[in-house]
């Protein structure tokens, strides 16, 4: 399966139409949750989303006639969601109990049924109707889409069947007598990446990429959108708007640094057989206070997500080394280890003098860990 979000173009019309159905879906996702909290304390049993459905439909959907406005997909599917909800909280760890949505955060809802792809950037939806993309669209069957509201701009995204498509993989064979240390840079058929903080990542054939840093170059303006807003009368129109504002500058902030990521995991994937990479615990590096808002910013745990699905789409291999294998401390060259420091940034071997960059030395040995 395939996956694809886009943005919609739509119309002041269109607008409120997908206002209605966000809301519908949020309306009974809260009543649904409220209604569980109370029935839990009651009987000591929650009621399935199917119960809470037929519910639904008898009790509220007759007190207000604005349900039958929209899709009957936005509800249902939100009482799904909230089933899911309890099951991830009581499945699993530090997954907190539901909570109740509010207007404006995370609006979103579902819809299934008559959905057909026209001409490319157009797309036929049940109770809408045909909205407009700026993306070409797949030709291919949509069985349902997800719509979801984020900094004032609507998306749509859904999923479809595909076959992969393995890209030619040029370059030398790391089992030949020469090795693929002996491959021009930018034919090797194995390669190893380090990320970092300073270099997002360094690759064992000298080739590096460097690290946006959107959210440390729009930390001083996202600051002072801040402070406007605390300046705003709660409720007022201006912080509404001030809100909106904000909410489009940290948009601005994750686009940059995951179009960053798809660019670089999508050479990998596209370019090598074999990729290495360490396993790295961002959970506990984010402990690090020092660190944390650079490390955050990277995107570590992004960039292995999206290497692993797109290695299966063109057909590469992604190798993982183990949590902890000192691939920093070691020496590419002849293989000793020693202690490296974070400050240092270059390697210098005690054992057979070779020098080179601490990142560099890393990927190297990344690579060295495929051979092992």
């Amino acid at each position: 399966m395939k996956s694809i979000r886009t943005k919609l173009k739509v119309n002041n019309k269109q607008k409120t139409i997908l206002a209605k159905h966000a809301g519908v879906a949020r309306h009974a996702y809260n009543w649904g949750l409220a209604t569980c909290i109370s029935e839990s304390e009651e009987t000591k049993k929650r009621p399935s989303s199917i119960t809470l459905h037929r519910r639904l439909v008898a009790e509220v959907k007759s007190q207000n006639p604005w349900y039958y406005e929209v899709s009957k997909c936005a509800p249902q599917q939100a009482l799904r969601d909230l089933e899911r909800a309890f099951k991830n909280f009581l499945t699993i760890p530090k997954r907190g109990f539901p909570k109740f949505k509010k207007k404006g955060g995370k609006d979103s809802f579902y819809l299934e049924g008559s959905i057909k792809i026209i001409q490319g950037n157009y797309i036929q939806l049940p109770r809408i109707g045909i909205v407009k993309t700026y993306e070409i669209l797949p030709s291919v069957p949509v069985k349902n889409v997800r719509i979801s509201k984020r900094a004032g701009d609507w998306y749509i995204s859904f999923k479809y069947e595909c076959q992969p498509k393995p890209t030619p993989k040029s370059g030398c064979d790391p089992a030949s007598p020469t090795g693929a240390r002996e491959c021009a840079p930018s034919k090797r058929a194995v390669i190893g990446v380090d990320v970092g903080i300073n270099t997002l990542a360094t690759c064992s054939d000298g080739t590096t990429y460097a690290n946006v840093k959107a959210y440390k170059q729009a930390k001083k303006r996202l600051t002072r959108y801040q402070r406007r807003i605390n300046k705003k009368d709660p409720g007022s129109k201006n912080r509404a708007k001030a809100v909106k504002k904000l909410a489009k500058a940290y948009k601005k902030v994750a686009d940059i640094r995951a179009d960053a990521l798809h660019k670089i995991t999508t050479w990998l994937a596209k370019n090598h057989s074999t990729i290495a990479i360490e396993d790295l615990n961002v959970s506990g590096m984010l402990k690090n206070h020092k660190l944390a808002s650079a490390i955050a910013d990277c995107g570590f745990y992004e960039f292995k997500r999206q290497l692993s699905y797109k290695c299966d789409w063109y057909g590469s291999k992604l190798v993982i080394a183990d949590r902890f294998y000192p691939s920093s401390q070691l020496c590419s060259h002849c293989g000793q280890k020693q202690k490296m420091p974070l400050h240092k940034r270059t390697y210098e071997c005690s054992n057979c003098g070779f020098t080179a960059d601490r990142d560099f030395n890393a990927a190297v040995n990344l690579e060295n860990y495929v051979h092992q």
